[in-house]
């Protein structure tokens, strides 16, 4: 069974509710199946912040996790425009992976939730994929063959799945969880048929 990296990072449980729906369309893929994942918080100080295992929810994302998985689903609340720094901090950790090319080749898809419709969804998606496109992975959007793409009133982008939260934060609307799931099984069939 070759597994799928779902790596994401959420405050208000939006992120992580679409990281789970990543997660189902992923597992719905015969011989592939979901390794979830988080990062620990970020601090201003240099002393850890944050237990070395969470309290709660998944495990924390390593580097070996990149190294032995097929591909990546990444998912980030968009903060700014950009990925929150507990993710981007992850990533400038990986240069031992980008020196050995483990990445090179496998697929990625991302995900993001704003709170307002105009909240920077798509540049907080293209902020995400510049670290992987230079690991040398192969970005994965979202098609406009998915009939969500056309009907969605909330999230959803080529560039990736999304939500709007109007500050409902966790309530994913039927199309974000359709879109969510297409992201995560088109990313799994391409690993599938790259391995």
């Amino acid at each position: 069974m070759s597994e799928i990296l779902v790596l994401y990072c959420s405050k208000g449980g939006s992120t992580e509710a679409l990281a789970r729906h990543v997660s189902r369309g992923v597992d719905g893929v015969d011989g592939m199946a979901s390794r979830l994942r988080t990062v620990p918080a970020v601090s201003s100080v240099a002393e850890a912040s944050e237990e070395a295992v969470p309290e709660a929810g998944p495990p924390y994302v390593t580097s070996q996790d990149l190294v032995e998985c097929a591909g990546l689903i990444m998912g980030s609340p968009t903060r700014f425009g950009n990925m929150d720094a507990a993710l981007k901090y992850f990533l400038d950790g990986t240069v031992g992976e980008w020196m050995s090319g483990s990445c090179v080749g496998k697929p990625f898809g991302l995900f993001t939730s704003t709170s307002s419709l105009h909240g920077g969804q798509e540049s907080t998606l293209l902020s995400m994929a510049l670290p992987l496109i230079h690991h040398g992975m192969i970005y994965v959007g979202i098609p406009w063959t998915e009939p969500e793409m056309s009907t969605t009133t909330t999230g959803g982008t080529p560039y990736g799945a999304s939500h709007v939260s109007w500050s409902r934060e966790n309530e994913l609307s039927n199309d974000e969880k359709k879109l969510a799931q297409a992201l995560g099984k088109r990313v799994a069939e391409i690993a599938a048929k790259l391995s």
